[in-house]
């Protein structure tokens, strides 16, 4: 089957979505799948690698990438085009909304399917609430089927959107394995953070934004601290992200309460780094600590790094629940600790509970290791899979018989 993948971001670009763009990438192409990438000038270079063919070819994510894009689909004449949505990472512009709509009036229309990583809307124009609403679920609408990452998110988007032919969740994975760099030692490491053995090293993974509850987090260190825990951050990663612009005011305004609570020499920044220090990195830390502002989720790659180091979590509640869908769950207590969003005080107390409690923190990370093996790329690979090979029957049917065509560079 040919596969088009539509993302506004892609490696080296830094961002979860082309993360995932990339491994789901190559997972489909170890099936036997012709896969191409169609993402932003700024990934680089046209080039085939991990088995995908990699097309930078799109400068601004407006209205005048239509044409651009459907030239490529015409010439490429994937089966299937999967739109990976993320409103940051096309820049908060509207225009990829309305690209499933565009795609069904071509002549030899491929199958398409939109991938919800997050239902955050783009920006119009001040008041355009209603609006927006409408906009963001209007690909669900247009597409021959709609996937969302999170499975809190199917009673978002219907409640929202009707007339959606096919909704399901997949997954998303860790986009950083457990594999540290040959040399690794665990103690060593920590000592080069300045963490000893008698030390609660806190970690914390992913650019920092308004939803991953930075601030809580910094003054939930403070109480730590206040109650006589040797304790220190790392954080770990590149701290804004290429796509969203909005990280840096947020990161500036993390950075200046650090400096008021005379945190400074406590928070310590890797930086961007390879997959194999960021592994050595989470492996290093007793305790991960990830206080999203709107509950733990599975949509979240920083958090499903953390599961598959078997770190020892600390995180947030949902307002909602996924009592409803037969998948593995997160459970305080047993596989993540959870704590009420926007709380610093519920999260201190949780991180000083882990501090003193050894064997509660082996307990997290052997359950937390447990449940990631749930997510495994082979697996959601061949979910997407299954999918889009329901789609056989809508449109044109996907011509396997045709000699798959070499992409012109």
């Amino acid at each position: 089957m040919r596969i088009g993948l539509i993302t506004g971001e892609f490696p080296p670009m830094q961002g979860g979505v082309g993360d995932f763009t990339h491994e789901l990438g190559k997972a489909l192409a170890a099936l036997g799948c012709q896969v191409s990438v169609i993402t932003s000038t700024k990934a680089g270079d046209k080039r085939q690698a991990d088995g995908i063919a990699v097309f930078p070819v799109i400068e601004k994510w407006n209205c005048r990438c239509w044409s651009t894009i459907l030239k490529l689909v015409r010439e490429l004449e994937p089966d299937v085009v999967n739109i990976q949505y993320q409103t940051a990472a096309y820049g908060m512009h509207p225009a990829i909304n309305f690209l499933p709509r565009r795609l069904r009036r071509e002549r030899r229309r491929p199958r398409v399917v939109i991938t919800y990583h997050d239902l955050r809307e783009p920006y119009l124009f001040p008041k355009a609430g209603p609006l927006r609403h409408w906009i963001t679920r209007e690909p669900a609408r247009q597409s021959d089927a709609a996937i969302v990452t999170d499975p809190e998110d199917v009673s978002r988007i219907t409640y929202h959107a009707t007339r959606i032919t096919r909704l399901a969740w997949i997954p998303i994975g860790s986009n950083i394995a457990p594999a540290p760099p040959p040399d690794y030692d665990r103690d060593a490491w920590r000592a080069r953070w300045g963490a000893g053995p008698g030390d609660l090293l806190l970690a914390y993974f992913g650019f920092l934004n308004e939803s991953k509850g930075g601030e809580t987090l910094i003054r939930a260190l403070t109480g730590v601290v206040n109650h006589g825990v040797p304790a220190s951050l790392l954080m770990i990663g590149g701290q804004v992200g290429s796509s969203d612009p909005t990280n840096v005011a947020y990161l500036r305004k993390v950075e200046a309460l650090i400096t008021e609570l005379g945190l400074n020499e406590r928070v310590m920044w890797t930086g961007y780094t390879p997959a194999n220090e960021v592994s050595a990195n989470l492996l290093a830390a007793d305790v991960c600590v990830l206080p999203y502002r709107d509950g733990a989720s599975f949509r979240r790659g920083s958090f499903m790094a953390a599961l598959v180091h078997g770190c020892a979590i600390v995180s947030t509640r949902s307002l909602m629940t996924n009592d409803q869908c037969s998948m593995p769950k997160l459970r305080d207590g047993e596989n993540v600790l959870l704590v009420p969003p926007d709380d610093a005080q519920a999260l201190a107390a949780a991180i000083v509970r882990l501090a003193e409690d050894v064997d509660l923190r082996r307990r997290l990370g052997e359950g937390a290791k447990k449940l990631a093996e749930y997510f495994t790329w082979e697996s959601i690979a061949a979910r997407t899979l299954a999918l889009y090979e329901t789609l056989d029957f809508i449109g044109n049917k996907p011509s396997h018989a045709k000699a798959q065509r070499t992409p012109r560079y």
